[in-house]
């Protein structure tokens, strides 16, 4: 990235009254003065000026560029009273610039950054939203692991800690207000006041770079005249307020192409679940094929997209429907897939980092639970699919076994899969190699069962072991158990 000079806005707002305090009174021009000053990240001073609305000039700044350098400023505002300090405020903040392309995606300063991540819900097992800075410290640990550069905060203001965090560690933020699923006629003034919150309690991150209005707003709206206005109304206030970012909504996958809430916002993504709760992945390629032929000016992304699996379901034949981990490999290997094949879409986000509580839902044997997460409610297992997603974003050397608990195996011959960001594999049995493969991120190796193996997979200076059984019959464990409910089931 060239050098180039930073110009930063700092407007300040105060309230106090001639004796330094707090007022609702107008304070007198000549009474105080405020002063700013810009710090880098030494703490060293990088502009300065007076003023509660100024433009200061930070020559050759240091951009705040993604994961590789989440360079952060601090803006200091004093209120000075008679020549006395009487409060002072400070906020970080990052410079950098950024652009859509309905042809190429997103780029961060100057340069294409294709955003390829997960949306995240905040809520973990047994404690719902009252959770803890730890708890945040490690969602961004697992995030930052699998190499994700973008994240949706879906669908609601999360904690204003992991905004910082995404600030720190450099995930680009799509953030968004809870107007989901149903308009209300009588609710327009709501989703106003939390647009209105939204942005102004989240306006000095670095990290957002758009709006979302609503989520699957489509799925059950009766008064779609007062929809569309509001839709345009809360596109308006965020320009209004806030100029330097884009506007974007998540569209419902019933919610097709033509339809007029998706051609509001600067920007839009899809939740489509093709291949899950339809059959036929290779719709998802037709259809971004098919929306981009129409629209070849309009930004498109995928906002949802994934599939259910629980840890102790699996199967030597994965099929839709089954909540198998080895179906979610299947899935989330095709659509990353489909993503290379189709690199005009501007972001695209996993539905979802971690299974999250979804109280209508009866799916997987586990009653109010949503188990599309890569990793589960409590955050301790990792489901294959997540060292795939390693595999794909993530520079950390590693290498992964898939399918390590489908230990019992009934097939003579068996296929084992392995996940690895490196070029070549290979596979052990019992001390022996048995294969050595060059390949990319996704590694077959067949392997004959009778008794008990122990298989270790080596890639460059990385390895991992797995054991697994022949057994005569398949483990009923393993197989989902459908049982009748009166709770929703989609698939």
């Amino acid at each position: 990235v060239k050098e180039l000079d930073g110009y930063v806005r700092v407007q300040t707002f105060t309230e106090m009254d001639a004796g330094g305090n707090k007022s609702d009174a107008a304070l007198p021009d000549d009474d105080c003065e405020i002063r700013i000053v810009l710090l880098d990240s030494d703490g060293a001073v990088a502009a300065s000026g007076t003023g509660a609305d100024c433009t200061l000039v930070i020559p050759s700044v240091h951009l705040w560029d993604g994961l590789k350098d989440p360079y952060l400023y601090t803006a200091v505002a004093r209120l000075e009273y008679h020549g006395k300090t009487v409060d002072e405020i400070r906020c970080r903040f990052g410079v950098r610039t950024f652009h859509v392309d309905p042809e190429k995606g997103f780029f961060l300063n100057g340069r294409s950054y294709p955003l390829r991540g997960v949306s995240r819900h905040q809520d973990w097992k047994g404690l719902g939203n009252a959770i803890t800075k730890e708890h945040h410290q490690k969602d961004m640990e697992l995030i930052r692991e699998i190499g994700a550069n973008t994240v949706r905060l879906a669908h609601y203001q999360h904690d204003q800690y992991f905004y910082d965090l995404c600030d720190e560690s450099g995930l680009v933020v799509w953030a968004e207000i809870p107007y989901i699923s149903e308009h209300m006629a009588n609710g327009r003034a709501n989703t106003i006041s939390q647009m209105k919150e939204l942005i102004v309690q989240n306006y000095n991150h670095p990290c957002i770079v758009c709006w979302g209005v609503s989520n699957e707003i489509t799925i059950s709206t009766k008064n779609k005249k007062d929809m569309l206005d509001n839709h345009r109304e809360l596109n308006e206030l965020c320009h209004e307020m806030d100029p330097t970012r884009l506007t974007t909504l998540a569209c419902y996958a019933m919610c097709g192409p033509f339809n007029r809430s998706a051609h509001i916002t600067d920007l839009v993504s899809w939740n489509l679940y093709l291949g899950w709760y339809v059959p036929g992945l290779f719709l998802n390629d037709w259809w971004m094929r098919f929306f981009h032929f129409r629209y070849p000016n309009r930004c498109l992304g995928y906002s949802e997209y994934g599939c259910e699996a629980m840890p102790n379901l699996h199967s030597g034949k994965p099929r839709r429907g089954d909540h198998s981990e080895e179906y979610q490999t299947i899935y989330h290997e095709y659509m990353l897939k489909c993503f290379e094949r189709n690199p005009y879409l501007w972001a695209t986000h996993v539905w979802n980092m971690f299974d999250f509580a979804a109280d209508a839902r009866d799916q997987g044997g586990e009653a109010g639970m949503n188990h599309k997460g890569l990793v589960t409610f409590d955050r301790k297992i990792k489901k294959d699919s997540f060292y795939l997603y390693k595999a794909y974003w993530s520079d950390e050397p590693f290498v992964h076994i898939a399918g390590r608990r489908r230990a019992d195996r009934e097939e003579s011959v068996t296929t084992v899969k392995v996940y690895t960001n490196q070029p070549k594999a290979a596979l052990y049995a019992d001390g022996k190699l048995m294969e050595e493969q060059t390949g990319d991120r996704v590694f077959n190796f067949r392997v004959p069962l009778n008794g008990t193996v122990t298989l270790e997979v080596r890639a460059g200076e990385c390895r991992d072991t797995a054991v697994f059984h022949k057994v005569a019959v398949p483990n009923p464990a393993y197989k989902l158990v459908r049982k009748k409910s009166s709770s929703a089931n989609w698939v």
